[in-house]
């Protein structure tokens, strides 16, 4: 089978271990009131600070311009979390690309590669939420030829050469050369996230840019046959083996029963929220807990936890695994310690699994 042919050819110490956040508005851990927007934004800083304390090797926050989420710039979050950091990676959990400045996209994250010694890295994707659009001037009936043409821009940025390009949906750039640049050799590290369209895989690869799959439902191993996919392309036009990151939700507690109790009442009331928005029939704990056995829900103690991952990369033959760890308004205190567990237990254990 492929899929184990990948786990296999995978090096040692070649899988990385994420932590993703949005900077979601949490409540303090007796229910009794809703953090402010800076409140949390300090908390995502000194959770990243944790991620890199216990091991965690990458780091990633979301963009997002709605009320239930604090962090509208990643960029400037990061940077924040790799000035007090060492070792940990530092990637936007994605990049609304198509409703943003390709140029200054490229320019923000050189910046934050250059301040923390190369580890910044960026996910560009089309965002799962469309109020970007309207802000910043863009009309939705434009969603699939922004992307295109912005993602090719982007392909040209990277190269860190003069660029002349021309589009239909911005500027024409001729012989323009584009600063800061980085000391990577092929440039700032970049991933194309995707939520499970052929398409989108197909152009990651015709870039020949990372691929993170963002499997929020469901069972990973629906998105084999995309990950084929994704190598076939990326053999065809010609690039060396690229690597398959995946991003899912997750939560880890001391126990299995401990991580349900604490994690569903938050989990309902945000699939209550967006089921409202989208139109999605009422949450119920047959389907958590369907989630949370069969689905893409990493939960429960750190062994459950590690198996689960174990199991996700192996199928898919992923080199990077990473968690959203926050839900909702679940509360910073359970989240530092899902972080915790995350790095000082699940991630050994998971190492463990693979090699065995």
């Amino acid at each position: 089978m492929t899929t184990n042919h990948h786990a296999s050819s995978i090096p040692e110490g070649a899988i990385e271990f994420g932590l993703h956040t949005f900077g979601d508005l949490t409540q303090d851990v007796e229910g009794t009131r809703v953090l402010d927007y800076p409140e949390v934004l300090r908390n995502v800083v000194a959770e990243g600070v944790l991620a890199d304390t216990v091991g965690v090797d990458v780091i990633g926050v979301g963009e997002h311009h709605r009320p239930d989420y604090a962090v509208s710039a990643p960029d400037v979050v990061l940077t924040a979390i790799g000035a007090q950091t060492e070792k940990i990676k530092l990637i936007s959990a994605v990049t609304v690309l198509s409703s943003d400045d390709p140029v200054r996209v490229h320019q923000r994250f050189a910046t934050l590669d250059g301040i923390t010694s190369g580890r910044g890295e960026v996910s560009l994707g089309r965002g799962s939420f469309i109020e970007s659009f309207p802000l910043f001037g863009y009309d939705l009936s434009d969603y699939e030829v922004l992307f295109e043409e912005k993602l090719e821009l982007f392909d040209h940025l990277r190269r860190e050469e003069p660029v002349t390009w021309s589009g239909t949906k911005r500027a024409a750039l001729e012989n323009y050369s584009i600063f800061p640049t980085t000391n990577h050799e092929y440039g700032l590290p970049t991933w194309v996230a995707v939520g499970g369209s052929p398409q989108s895989i197909v152009r990651a690869a015709k870039y020949g840019m990372g691929l993170e799959l963002a499997i929020i439902g469901g069972a990973p191993h629906r998105f084999v046959p995309l990950v084929e996919l994704y190598h076939k392309n990326i053999a065809a036009n010609g690039f060396d083996p690229r690597r398959v990151a995946v991003h899912s939700h997750g939560f880890v507690a001391a126990t299995d029963e401990e991580a349900m109790q604490r994690y569903y009442p938050y989990w309902h009331h945000s699939m209550q929220v967006l089921g409202r928005e989208r139109g999605w029939p009422e949450p119920s704990p047959d389907q958590f807990a369907q989630e949370v056995r069969n689905g893409a829900l990493h939960l429960g103690s750190p062994e459950t936890v590690a198996r689960k991952v174990a199991n996700t990369i192996q199928t898919l033959g992923a080199t990077r695994f990473g968690m959203k760890y926050g839900n909702g308004r679940l509360p910073h205190e359970y989240m530092m310690e899902s972080i915790e567990l995350y790095g000082t237990k699940v991630k050994p254990m998971v190492l463990e699994m693979l090699a065995e």
